[in-house]
């Protein structure tokens, strides 16, 4: 392993968060580092474990390498001088553009890396939901604010997209781009990928790939992030996508709380440092930066105690800026606390950097020298003219402010007459660690304007713009002179709500989230834009929705891979607001497909949800895919998706949505008619209750079928953690089935059919199923294959349904087993069906007891296009270069 340096670096037993110490080692000790590795502090250890370099990824042989002192990279001596990875200390000052991670709640990663410590992810880590980014619990605050740029925000926005490599966490087997060669490694965080189009390179050799990225194979399915707008401000990054220490002190040593400024006091959050009892006090100041990973020179900075005791003369403080060779006395005495805060010494003058951002592609930032008379006035006035723009107007431009935090990303506009030094000053005093994390950018002064796009469902269904108005302001207190229904889903009982004020609307998507209308519970999410006349010509963007609560835990899986390979603004959880959210988001774009990971049922509930708003749509009839997570899934058996989701490589699945075919397939309405008189709950007169309707996609069933579900359905209600398995669901069917098996032949008594205006007469039957696809109860052919001249060759697509009978759960069971078929019944377009007595119903696996009446089933309107896996098989590829990324011209740059 990589942190295998222990004995001479005193590190804290492992723990995630550990800085190694400085205690005792000699200054002429460690060689100075290389100029080509950014930021490390490397010194010659002596190994103790089994330790590969970071930079190679080969053994270290022998009893020495080279740690650096701040991130823990290991590197043999030949490799300091080709080391390219930054410090951790150093790297937000590389980011150009700051955007904040989306950090899920804490998991177990196995044989994942730290990306700030670079160790092994042993206990409890987060990882970021849109990019690879993974970090121990304790370095989260110290994780740089690098993430995918997903969306434009109003800051910093373009259209040209460069590579967004991540380095590590690559399977062992993963090759260069460049030079061929393995790139990956299980031992130790090595190697880079680009996020969005996949390509692979070592440290060494990604440097040389041609910046700009072309997003892959996948370049048509995924919503370019120039494309979609969305102005979140303090929205945190799982609002934006919609989604959910211990030490050990070494003898001779003590180990110290380390504050780093009054925020951590505050909050009571502090580092943990170990040093010798007889420690000089700049060693003290370097081990305490290094805990918070600042690079800054100890001599600018001092600590002041925690608590009321009585300071040395000569202690840390150096209050009367006693030197070393003046007093070099120990810094610690009986009496000293264990508690200490950063401070930095105050300064007449310093230099910082303006970043200018688009305004000079090119430059990465100014250096500038400022003083106690210095402004932001004064400031823009000097930068201006380095930028090329001397003979603009001040009041152009404006200074602002960006805290790099790891969750968010906060900006603030300074004033014109703030005075530089004290708002630096200030900043340190709340933070050491945040001064670090804090930029200046000069973006010119454009007003742009507020617009937020707010989802809320839950509503009561069937009421006008107005009574929505008036039951958002009962509930919400909504203020109407700063939002406007921009639409308006009565069907759904959903409204979007654009808003003018930031504060408007964080309070009325929290607020939503808590509250209830005619006891069901409100829905909040946010919407992006999409700006649809910048998509590309050939753009065909996927929209995908995923129903965590299907296969178990693989809907959850999916979510988060599915974002990891496109943007995850077009990806969209189910259990936040169902459909709809999604499909308004993509109302405006001219051609899109949509994938679905679920069961049959999710499948009908988004088909449904598409057949309402069909109307809205700029692409009326997108097509439809399946990743089956249910338990029959049988509509993704006849698509050629497969029986179920088995643990794919996501990726493949994405490439064999872009190559299959477009077929069309019936859907059916069924009216449901009971003539069986229900009490009013407003008046407590029986009345007659009113028609449902319902759509259909796969098949109907009366009678033992029904029955069987119903048992099924009312066992997982009862106990619904256990069934997160087929092959557990499977056996419930099992069980049900048995307690049924002597039930009497008497459907046909209880019931009568119609098809196409002509009454049919039944055989001795105990269940009658209407089938629209050729796949029932998971893969069974209940119709068969034999050739029958009475009836037409059943098509997914042929307006037809077939009519089958079932003798009982034996019959059932020989269906399921392929010995027998169904029997025969009927083939038509247009069914009625009387019901003399309640009887059992379900509807594409949603079963409840039908009272007395009729049932009438119909062709539903126009076909949808669905999409049927591709029987061609894909070329074989040897190389990433041919699947996962474009191929990329680097011989003219050479090696």
């Amino acid at each position: 392993m990589a942190d295998g340096a222990r004995a001479l670096l005193g590190s804290r037993g492992g723990s995630p968060a550990s800085s190694p110490q400085l205690g005792g080692r000699s200054r002429s000790q460690p060689p100075p580092a290389p100029l080509s590795a950014p930021g490390h502090g490397f010194r010659r250890v002596t190994l103790t474990k089994p330790t590969f370099c970071h930079c190679c990824t080969d053994f270290i042989w022998g009893l020495a390498g080279y740690q650096c002192e701040v991130c823990n990279f290991m590197s043999h001596e030949k490799c300091l001088k080709h080391v390219k990875i930054p410090c951790s200390c150093i790297a937000s000052s590389l980011v150009r553009i700051p955007v904040a991670h989306c950090f899920g709640p804490p998991g177990h990663y196995k044989r994942k890396f730290c990306t700030v410590c670079r160790k092994q992810l042993e206990s409890l880590a987060f990882r970021c939901e849109v990019c690879e980014l993974h970090v121990h619990t304790d370095c989260l605050p110290f994780a740089c604010s690098d993430c995918r740029q997903c969306h434009q925000d109003g800051h910093q926005d373009h259209d040209t997209y460069h590579h967004h490599w991540r380095e590590g966490n690559l399977s062992s087997s993963a090759r260069c781009e460049v030079c061929k060669k393995t790139c990956g490694s299980s031992e130790v965080l090595s190697g880079m990928r680009c996020e969005w189009c996949g390509i692979l390179a070592h440290a060494s050799c990604y440097i040389i790939v041609p910046p700009e990225c072309t997003f892959g194979r996948l370049r048509n399915m995924i919503l370019p992030p120039n494309c979609v707008r969305l102005v979140s401000r303090n929205f945190s990054k799982m609002h934006c996508f919609r989604i959910s220490e211990s030490l050990q002190t070494e003898p001779g040593k003590q180990t110290l709380k380390i504050f780093d400024g009054n925020d951590a006091v505050k909050r009571n959050q502090f580092r943990l440092i170990s040093v010798p009892r007889i420690a000089k006090s700049e060693e003290v100041v370097e081990a305490a930066l290094r805990a918070y990973y600042v690079n800054d020179d100890q001599q600018h900075y001092e600590l002041q105690t925690f608590s009321q005791q009585t300071l040395f003369s000569d202690d840390i403080i150096n209050r009367n800026d006693a030197t070393e060779e003046t007093n070099p006395g120990p810094v610690f005495r009986e009496a000293v606390p264990e508690a200490w805060i950063i401070r930095a010494k105050s300064k007449d003058h310093e230099v910082i950097r303006i970043y200018p951002g688009w305004l000079k592609v090119g430059m990465a930032y100014l250096s500038l020298r400022i003083d106690k008379e210095s402004t932001t006035q004064t400031v823009i006035k000097e930068v201006l003219p380095q930028l090329g723009r001397q003979t603009e107007c001040l009041q152009n431009f404006k200074l602002l402010e960006v805290l790099m935090g790891s969750k968010q990303v906060q900006r603030m506009v300074l004033d014109d007459q703030e005075v530089i030094l004290s708002r630096l000053k200030d900043i340190r005093k709340t933070s050491i660690r945040q001064m670090n994390q804090t930029r200046f950018y000069i973006v010119e002064n454009n007003k742009s304007v507020v617009r937020v796009n707010l989802f809320v469902g839950g509503l009561p269904p069937q009421l006008s713009a107005e009574e929505y108005t008036n039951i958002l302001k009962d509930d919400l207190a909504i203020k109407t002179n700063l939002l406007s229904l921009s639409h308006v889903y009565s069907v759904q009982g959903a409204v979007v709500l654009e808003m003018s004020c930031f504060s408007e609307a964080e309070r009325i998507y929290m607020l939503a989230k808590d509250t209830t209308v005619n006891d069901k519970q409100l829905t909040a999410a946010v919407i992006p834009e999409v700006l649809h006349t910048k998509l590309p010509q050939n753009c065909c963007p996927l929209l995908v929705f995923v129903n965590p609560k299907s296969g178990g835990l693989k809907g959850r899986d999916l979510l988060y891979s599915f974002r990891k390979l496109l943007n995850p603004h077009q990806v969209f959880e189910l259990t936040n607001g169902g459909p709809l959210p999604g499909f308004h988001t993509f109302s405006q774009v001219p051609y899109f497909r949509v994938l679905v990971c679920g069961g049959d049922g999710t499948v009908g509930w988004v088909l449904g949800a598409l057949e309402e708003i069909r109307h809205m749509l700029v692409c009326s009839e997108p097509s439809v895919a399946i990743l089956p997570l249910g338990t029959g899934n049988d509509l993704g058996r006849v698509l050629r998706w497969g029986a179920g989701y088995s643990g794919e490589d996501p990726y493949s699945i994405l490439i064999s949505v872009d190559e299959a075919d477009d077929v069309l397939m019936d859907r059916w309405t069924i009216l449901l008619d009971a003539q069986e008189a229900v009490e009013s709950a407003e008046n407590g007169i029986l009345e007659p209750e009113p028609p449902k309707i319902v759509q259909m996609n796969n098949y109907c069933g009366l009678g033992i079928d029904a029955e069987l579900s119903l048992g099924f359905h009312h066992a997982r209600e009862e106990e619904p953690g256990k069934f997160n398995s087929r092959f557990h669901n499977k056996g419930v069917y099992v069980k049900v089935g048995l307690q049924r098996i002597s039930h009497t032949r008497n459907l046909h008594k209880d019931i009568k059919l119609q098809v196409d205006q002509h009454e049919v007469e039944l055989p001795s039957i105990e269940g009658l199923i209407f089938i629209n696809i050729p796949s029932w109860g998971s893969g069974a052919d209940l119709w068969g294959s034999d050739h029958d001249n009475r009836f037409e060759k059943p098509r997914i697509d042929d307006g037809l349904l077939e009519v089958v009978g079932v003798t009982g759960v034996v019959h059932m069971g020989q269906v399921q087993g392929g010995l027998r078929s169904g029997i025969r019944i009927a083939q038509g377009s247009y069914f009625r069906v009387t019901l003399l007595k309640p009887i059992p119903v379900q509807v594409d696996g949603e079963p409840w007891i039908q009272p007395p009446g009729q049932i009438i089933i119909s062709v539903a309107g126009p076909k949808v296009h669905m999409l049927k896996k591709s029987k061609q098989k894909q070329k074989k590829t040897g190389s990433l270069k041919e699947t996962r990324t474009d191929s990329v011209s680097i011989t003219e740059v050479g090696h």
